[in-house]
């Protein structure tokens, strides 16, 4: 490890075990009057340009961050994918992706739709992928118009796997179906990826909480899938204000102006809808995720720099009601969670199941499955009014991966003995792990935020939702058992077994018959390959990293798996396992796919 990284390594941990776990001195909550009265209105900010004169080294790093960069324009410095003229068949269709003169381009050819021909625009994302944006043209020539509307602008449909360095079908990163044929294109990307990729006025973003519901549009939320005391909620304080704010911004949509009588609801309402139809690039804030798409507007300190930024919005006409306490404010770690849950919550996919046996449906669902929803997750937690997310990560840079892989150790334990202190000494460590205290068994991140959820590059990440492996939610309603997920050699019965003595649970064996079948002296890790998807994807994932090469076998029949997601998995693992490429198309023929790979692990 380099000195740089094992100085940031340091930092993050003695920040870690230092404060952000506890409620910080009264120092670090600023009184009322310090800070900014307002911070989410369009005129309430000032741009990243703004911040540099004072705060030169944070917006330098984050000037080079990826998240910064999250949408770009086309420019020939800002692509990684290939446009080398190559094309990617997906069934009957194909994109070839062609460049001219610094333009870039994907050439859609369609059994169902015929040819189209998209100028690329812009790119989104870039860490792990890139997608793309376009505007249909006749032609590669410089000159050529739009042959539909310019500013539809939609999502292509093909998405570059920086990771893999391989083209693949746009959303298939989810827990999606298979899709029938290439198609056209996605939606506009103004209507989809717009809010979470970009910095746009605060307010814009709320229109549906403060109407209650029952509209969607850009700026929705999952906020409403928190259980009641977690929840945030604004509200207004002075709807004639709110309405006011409100006719400004439609002013700036371009939309017709509302009667004078129309009341604050009809106002809600129209804003809703013009967001929909009109918010494009012109109406960011900026494009890309600048400093107030964290920080919120910040003019006032801009001019005063007495005058504090809030993560907690603020307006003389709104306010924050949490379920807990409505009449008290949020505290801080509160606060800047629930300004990464805004973006880093679970994904608007149609896939209906959670964990800890729940469903997107229910009143209070389970945790998310996949990348994306980790800051949800964490609120759904133990720790979410006191740890920040910030106690493990730098939200101005990206996080050096031997700075995250030391978290997940030992010497991470000062974040979370930072509050429980009791587990600080080896010896209680390793009385409340049962393992080894300088081992990785007793890492409390192992334990208490297990690598389960399916990340964006074929590997695990941790499920932020703070808990433990021994929660009876977690060991009788989902597949495979956490322990497995370091234990894989291990049976049902021999780690429910193990729970039971050394932490003095019980387990509804019925529970577990249902989950695994009669026999509990099976491998829960296999068991779960025959599970929901991403019980699928969580043990193909470990079976990769832990199994023997004979394990391969049981991974063949998810490579014809409903949700190509799952695909994906099942053959890195059984790459992994056998040591060599599995060429197969995945999105060809079943029975093809079934044979090759059948005879792959022999």
């Amino acid at each position: 490890m380099s000195p740089e990284v094992r100085a940031a390594a340091l930092a993050l941990l003695v920040a870690g075990c230092r404060g952000p776990a506890r409620p910080g001195p009264p120092s670090e909550v600023p009184p009322e009057a310090r800070v900014v009265s307002s911070n989410v209105e369009r005129r309430d900010y000032a741009g990243s340009a703004s911040c540099a004169p004072c705060h030169s080294e944070i917006h330098d790093k984050w000037q080079a961050s990826p998240m910064r960069h999250m949408t770009r324009a086309a420019a020939a410095d800002t692509v990684r994918a290939p446009f080398d003229g190559s094309t990617f068949h997906f069934k009957g269709d194909q994109v070839t992706f062609e460049a001219r003169e610094g333009r870039r381009y994907m050439r859609i050819q369609s059994e169902a739709s015929g040819a189209q021909l998209f100028r690329v625009t812009r790119v989104i994302g870039g860490r792990y992928r890139e997608d793309f944006t376009g505007v249909e043209v006749q032609s590669t020539d410089a000159a050529s118009p739009p042959a539909g509307d310019p500013t539809a602008e939609p999502v292509l449909p093909a998405s570059y796997l920086l990771f893999a360095k391989q083209w693949r079908y746009k959303g298939y990163s989810v827990m999606v179906k298979e899709r029938p044929r290439l198609g056209k294109h996605g939606a506009p990307w103004r209507q989809t990826c717009i809010f979470c990729h970009n910095t746009e006025p605060y307010l814009a973003t709320v229109y549906d909480d403060l109407l209650g519901g029952g509209r969607t549009y850009q700026g929705s939320v999952t906020d409403r899938l928190l259980p009641e005391g977690r929840l945030w909620k604004m509200e207004a304080t002075d709807p004639a204000a709110l309405s006011r704010a409100l006719r400004d911004e439609l002013a700036v949509l371009g939309a017709p102006p509302l009667p004078a009588a129309a009341s604050p609801r009809d106002t809600l309402d129209a804003a809703v809808r013009a967001t929909w139809d009109r918010f494009g690039e012109a109406q960011l804030v900026e494009v890309g995720i600048g400093c107030e798409a964290c920080h919120n507007g910040a003019r006032e300190h801009t001019r005063d720099p007495a005058r504090l930024p809030s993560f907690e919005p603020r307006s003389p006409y709104l306010r924050v009601a949490t379920r807990v306490a409505p009449e008290a404010p949020p505290t801080r770690a509160a606060a800047i969670n629930h300004t990464c849950a805004r973006c880093h919550t679970v994904l608007f996919s149609r896939y209906p199941y959670t964990w800890e046996g729940g469903l997107r449906s229910s009143a209070v669902p389970g945790g998310s499955t996949v990348n994306s929803g980790e800051a949800r997750d964490f609120l759904l937690g133990h720790c979410a009014g006191e740890l920040r997310c910030t106690a493990c990560h730098d939200p101005h840079t990206e996080d050096p991966r031997p700075v995250l892989d030391r978290l997940g150790t030992v010497a991470g334990n000062p974040v979370c003995t930072g509050c429980h202190a009791q587990y600080a000494a080896p010896a209680a460590l390793a009385a409340h792990s049962h393992h080894a205290p300088d081992g990785d068994g007793s890492a409390c991140l192992g334990c208490h935020m297990p690598r389960k959820n399916a990340g964006l590059a074929y590997a695990l990440t941790r499920y932020h939702r703070i808990g433990s492996p021994t929660d009876a939610a977690r060991v009788e309603k989902d597949r495979p058992l956490e322990c497995a997920l370091c234990h894989a050699d291990k049976s049902v019965a021999e780690l429910t077994g193990l729970m039971e003595t050394w932490w003095k649970k019980r387990y509804d064996r019925a529970a577990l018959r249902a989950l695994y079948g009669e026999d509990l002296s099976v491998s829960p890790l296999v068991a779960a390959l025959r599970g929901k998807p991403h019980e699928q994807i969580t043990a193909a994932g470990v079976l990769g990293q832990r199994a023997t090469r004979a394990s391969a076998a049981a991974l063949v029949p998810l490579l014809s798996a409903e949700i190509p997601l799952v695909r994906y998995w099942a053959r890195e693992a059984m790459e992994r396992l056998v040591g060599r490429p599995l060429a197969v198309d995945l999105d060809g023929d079943a029975a093809t796919v079934q044979r090759e790979a059948a005879a792959f692990v022999k």
